[in-house]
């Protein structure tokens, strides 16, 4: 691609070099010389020795001209051609690299104009496969990692009903069953984050009360509330809450920060939800005490697979999936995230913009 690209541009060169010398040798063969021969009739002289000489002189030297400009032209071109497409040709390069699946290559910037342009846009490219190479195999170890444990449950359970070690009692089965819907439940979670990941170019909006929402949400989490004694209170404006987004897909953002509220609040503690509304955007927040959260786990609670746990332990249950869910679908209607601790309080919530339409809408 490098040389037949330079020749192209070399030819290119040495056309318009001929071309100029072309145009000056006809104008000095039908101008010059005709204007020479009248000026030396002019003053009587004879004007035929000394044409002649004029014309030999003038193309010799453009030829020279001819032969110097093409040298300087070569010169020039390859000096610059290889300039602009080094960083083309090493781009190949890298090309063939990524494409080999080594995604930390990248292409050397060493300047401001249109190509340096394209290695950086490059650069940006290379950088973004590389993430997405990362989080692909991330994803896998911690897929196959909590596949691992329900299924050593089931098969040790199965091995000792096998060789009688345990009786095939209700007890036995029960806790068979229970690793059987966990493993089931990483399943169903694992699937719905992936349709959260493509949630952006699938969307259904319509104008939505978002306070509704959430007061429905938090209604059907009052089993789990009343089981651990929480004491949930609702903060929100008298009047409906509108929002743009899929109706499907923002219920199961305000369940899954619900759950996980109520998941991880420590029992007879007090979780406090805000939904208020700022100049372009409404925010749901969810405040609960912190338990043994610390400051360095906020940058990674919507992470994949993550849980504020030091031990990660598997107490509060769950798979680490629920906040990566809510940070895709809320990507994904053009708002935003965010974890905050303060004084041993965590506040986990959410911002969407608000809907321009602020009509009631369909509950």
């Amino acid at each position: 691609m490098k040389r037949f690209l330079m020749v192209k541009l070399l030819t290119v060169n040495l056309v318009v070099v001929g071309f100029a010398v072309a145009v000056v040798w006809l104008a000095i063969d039908t101008l010059a010389a005709g204007y020479f021969v009248t000026l030396m009739e002019k003053y009587h002289i004879s004007p035929e020795p000394a044409h002649a000489m004029f014309v030999a002189a003038v193309h010799r030297y453009l030829i020279w001209a001819l032969g110097g400009a093409m040298g300087l032209a070569i010169l020039l071109s390859f000096v610059m051609n290889r300039r602009i497409l080094g960083p083309l040709t090493r781009m190949t390069a890298i090309t063939d690299e990524i494409a080999a699946g080594k995604f930390s290559a990248r292409v050397p910037v060493a300047a401001a104009d249109e190509v340096g342009q394209l290695a950086r846009a490059f650069n940006r490219m290379a950088e973004n496969l590389e993430k997405i190479e990362r989080l692909r195999r991330t994803l896998m170890i911690d897929v196959a990692h909590e596949l691992r444990t329900p299924l050593t449950n089931i098969r040790g359970y199965l091995e000792a009903l096998t060789d009688g070690v345990l009786p095939p009692d209700p007890g036995t089965l029960g806790l068979l069953q229970d690793e059987t819907l966990r493993l089931a439940e990483l399943v169903e979670d694992v699937l719905a984050l992936a349709r959260a990941d493509a949630a952006g170019g699938q969307l259904e909006p319509t104008s939505v009360d978002l306070r509704f929402m959430v007061q429905n949400v938090l209604a059907a989490f009052a089993p789990a509330v009343g089981k651990k004694t929480l004491a949930v209170r609702l903060h929100a404006p008298a009047s409906p809450v509108m929002v743009h987004a899929d109706r499907k897909r923002l219920d199961r953002v305000l369940r899954n920060i619900t759950d996980n509220a109520v998941r991880y609040a420590p029992a007879k503690s007090p979780v406090t939800v805000t939904v208020a509304t700022e100049p372009e955007a409404v925010r749901v927040d969810y405040a609960n005490p912190a338990d043994d959260l610390v400051p360095e786990d906020l940058p990674y609670l919507f992470e994949r697979f993550y849980r504020g746990e030091k031990s990660r332990s598997r107490r509060h249950g769950g798979a680490g999936i629920g906040l990566s869910i809510v940070k895709k679908l809320v990507e994904a209607h053009g708002g935003g995230v965010y974890a905050d601790l303060t004084d041993g309080v965590v506040h986990i919530g959410f911002t969407l913009p608000l809907a321009t339409d602020t009509t009631a809408g369909r509950r």
